[in-house]
């Protein structure tokens, strides 16, 4: 059962927008990345060719490349998520806390 400081944080206007905008972000890049692997996993599936398909004349193929950027971008992503979360989140975060207090 919620005590009288829980209820009034998770009453808070500013509290419902940090975990509201906080999802929203979150399930964002989460669908981004689901996108980014499922496109990979197709063309390893259904792309044999163009996977296996080599660069140059050395013996690096298209599917290793892709595979590295699917690796990259979540790095990146990460990185976004970060940087989101200690710029604004952070900042949605402690207004919240000066108000409670």
């Amino acid at each position: 059962m919620a005590t009288a400081d829980e209820a009034r944080i998770l009453d808070n206007p500013k509290f419902q927008e940090l975990v509201r905008s906080r999802s929203r972000f979150a399930w964002t890049l989460a669908g981004i990345m689901l996108g980014i692997y499922l496109a990979f996993i197709f063309l390893v599936a259904f792309a044999h060719d163009l996977m296996a398909a080599r660069i140059g004349s050395g013996v690096t193929s298209v599917g290793i490349v892709l595979g590295l950027v699917v690796i990259v971008a979540a790095f990146l992503l990460t990185g976004l998520y970060v940087q989101r979360a200690n710029g604004r989140f952070d900042a949605l975060t402690r207004d919240l806390q000066r108000e409670i207090a």
